[in-house]
């Protein structure tokens, strides 16, 4: 099993959270704040069993698109995506 640190950009975060409850994945959600451009991010916490892995990965990859700032010269948006393999999990 991993945990899936992810951050993505606040306006990818509704259609991302309703893609994952859609295709049975759930995510724990967390404000945050990125340092470049201090724009506004959304980190998820996502259990996910090692098969499902490469499916959740697409799924983030499709909803989760890059686009430029006002400054031509600036992308923004995408995901990053922290995978950290999980020895124990419960739910309780």
């Amino acid at each position: 099993m991993k945990l899936l640190v992810t951050i993505v950009q606040d306006q990818d975060v509704p259609a991302l959270i309703e893609a994952l409850m859609e295709n049975d994945f759930r995510a724990t959600k967390l404000a945050s704040t990125g340092g470049f451009l201090r724009a506004g991010n959304t980190t998820l916490l996502i259990g996910v069993e090692d098969e499902r892995l490469d499916a959740l990965l697409e799924l983030i990859k499709k909803t989760c698109k890059g686009r430029q700032q006002s400054d031509p010269a600036v992308s923004v948006g995408g995901a990053t995506v922290f995978s950290v393999d999980v020895e124990r999990f419960e739910r309780i």
